[in-house]
């Protein structure tokens, strides 16, 4: 897609030259194909059309404005079933996502992070753990999780859902590591945050990415997710109007504008 031309008011975005990529593009196998799917809350027409690939061991950052359709995306591609996904195609590593309930694309190595967390009640953070290896396939170790948070070894023997907004970010990280996943797919990970706290799950994701984890984070904080991406997906309105490296877009001070409002 050389421009995007939509009835806005505004002026077209020209995307600028990405030859500079299209060696990898072409050459790399799409760890992660997302193809032409669209999905619906009743009625209503969120997800249209959106397509994507994501290469094994990259950070994705999938950008847009409040009600673009980045939420509605990544519940789609881990077939959630709200929303309902009625059309497309989605592929983890040669395996057919499309054709799935949401437990066998978990149990195929996808998990979703949600924006609430999902800590259970009544679990301390040891048992919130023991649960998510309940059954194959193990990941993770939760000692090896400790290392990883240690401030989760500490309070080990705590409830979860009492823990501070960053620790029950981190212990919602951690399960989906104690199963074997391929793909880590984030929404608001950073919400409500302080910057500290920020500075350290970076730093985790990072660590995740190193050891051969894709991962897909849904951030409103578009700056940091740029800096911590490898690439950057932008969707408006449910459709993709951009997809390059995260760089194309720190420096694109029209793409920001226009689809980011930064």
């Amino acid at each position: 897609m050389s421009e995007i031309e939509r009835d806005t008011g505004r002026q077209p975005y020209v995307r600028p030259d990405f030859s500079k990529n299209a060696n990898h593009a072409a050459t790399a196998p799409a760890f992660l194909a997302v193809h032409d799917i669209h999905a619906y809350y009743g009625e209503s027409y969120i997800v249209q059309g959106v397509s994507f690939n994501v290469h094994e061991g990259e950070i994705l950052a999938l950008l847009g404005r409040n009600g673009a359709g980045k939420t509605s995306t990544l519940r789609a591609i881990a077939q959630i079933g709200s929303p309902l996904m009625t059309h497309g195609e989605v592929w983890l590593d040669h395996q057919p996502l499309h054709r799935m309930s949401s437990h066998e694309a978990s149990r195929a190595g996808l998990s979703l992070v949600p924006e609430d967390r999902r800590i259970i009640a009544g679990l301390t953070v040891e048992e919130n753990l023991q649960l998510a290896q309940i059954a194959p396939p193990i990941g993770w170790s939760i000692e090896r999780i400790y290392e990883l948070f240690p401030r989760l070894g500490e309070r080990r023997k705590q409830e979860g859902v009492t823990l501070s907004g960053g620790e029950q970010q981190m212990l919602s990280i951690g399960r989906a590591l104690a199963r074997d996943i391929k793909v880590l797919l984030l929404d608001e990970p950073y919400e409500g945050l302080a910057p500290v706290i920020v500075d350290e799950i970076e730093k985790t994701l990072n660590i995740i990415k190193q050891q051969g984890i894709t991962t897909i984070l849904v951030e409103q904080n578009a700056v940091r997710a740029l800096k911590l991406a490898d690439r950057a997906v932008i969707l408006e309105s449910g459709e993709v109007v951009f997809d390059g490296t995260a760089d194309d877009v720190l420096h694109n001070e029209q793409l920001r504008h226009d689809y980011l409002a930064i």
